[in-house]
């Protein structure tokens, strides 16, 4: 099936996580934003209001994606009782690295002493790296290739928010539609998962990744973009543009033909479904997502009202709280719907069977 994909052999064996110690609220963002707000008339409150955000979380100044990375994986290879032997593959899929190269997956690698035999790279695509690092290992489990493997990241939201707080009071001829553009960037917040994969032989839990599939819209690729703009020599933090509205319309039409696929590859309907997770944006993407389709939204876990935007890491990061917290039951079918910049979607479907 074209964008559609089954699994036979591959179990999710365990998930972990990472939070910041550092939480920042919503409020707190817009008092140092007092001067943007009243020179526009903007409702304190607003920030909130419209997300859902009440708060974010960030990680000490100066601490590397890496390091926080390997601490989550670390967490998940504990929680899985796997040996390290049988690690094959480490994917590190968040947009934060540690720099441009060697792969920030390496570091992790030599943290976690990982077999040299081990296949170890980074993935980028935005919101959805970890879930993609996942797609890419469940296909080489299925095909013999490797025995079991890691999906980890890591997002820093401090550097983006605090730069688009600085940018928009330094700018002299801000605009409202440059406040609206950057209102994206101040929902960002840090967090960090990492996921083991196995072959059912291994599994202990026998909690299958059944399938899933994949659409994209790359019309939409210049909806939301961001990265450093070298504004100048001092300032090296990156900056978003958002259209917020075009971006949730567009990523919701691209989620209900993604589901409708998904539905199709799992041979799935709705009722199927006991529990979801998304990509947490903030309350109004959840409600169109799911009135879109047709989910109950009481089957979803959500984080983004205390943890923000967490990027890449935000889905299993939910995931991983959903399940500590008694939330996903034996025998849930579980879904997990990934949408990301560009736009791509992914959808998966898991099989929690204890």
């Amino acid at each position: 099936m074209r964008g559609g994909m089954r699994y036979q052999h591959v179990c999710v064996e365990a998930f972990g996580y990472s939070l910041p110690p550092h939480v920042v609220t919503s409020a707190q963002i817009e008092s140092r934003l007092a001067p943007v707000y009243e020179r526009f008339h903007l409702p304190a409150g607003r920030l909130e209001l419209m997300t859902g955000i009440r708060e974010r979380r960030f990680w000490d100044r100066g601490i590397l994606p890496g390091t926080i990375s390997a601490e989550s994986a670390e967490g998940a290879l504990a929680a899985s009782g796997l040996d390290r032997r049988h690690i094959g593959c480490l994917i590190h899929g968040s947009v934060c690295r540690d720099q441009l190269e060697p792969a920030t997956a390496s570091g992790v690698h030599h943290a976690l002493k990982l077999p040299n035999a081990a296949l170890v790279f980074d993935l980028s695509n935005a919101c959805l790296g970890l879930l993609d690092g996942m797609v890419l290992l469940a296909n080489m489990i299925e095909l013999g290739q490797v025995r079991a493997g890691l999906v980890v990241g890591t997002e820093m939201g401090r550097d983006l928010v605090e730069g688009t707080i600085d940018t928009l009071l330094a700018a002299p001829d801000l605009t409202k539609q440059d406040v609206k553009l950057a209102f994206a960037s101040l929902t960002i917040g840090s967090g960090s998962a990492a996921v083991v994969l196995c072959d059912r032989k291994l599994s202990r839990t026998g909690r299958r990744l059944l399938g899933g599939a994949w659409q994209a819209d790359t019309s939409s690729h210049q909806l939301c973009a961001g990265g450093v703009t070298g504004q100048n020599d001092s300032d090296d933090r990156p900056r978003m543009q958002t259209d917020s509205e075009a971006l949730l319309h567009a990523g919701v039409a691209l989620a209900e033909s993604t589901w409708t696929q998904t539905k199709q590859a799992l041979h799935w309907d709705n009722a199927s479904v006991s529990r979801s997770f998304t990509h947490q944006v903030g309350r109004a993407h959840r409600k169109l997502l799911y009135d879109r389709i047709g989910l109950d939204p009481a089957i979803d876990f959500s984080t983004v009202e205390f943890l923000g935007n967490t990027g890449a890491a935000a889905l299993p990061l939910t995931v991983a709280l959903g399940i500590e917290r008694g939330f996903v039951k034996p025998g849930d079918r579980v879904a997990l719907l990934g949408i990301g910049s560009g736009l791509n979607a992914l959808m998966l479907g898991l099989d929690w069977a204890t």
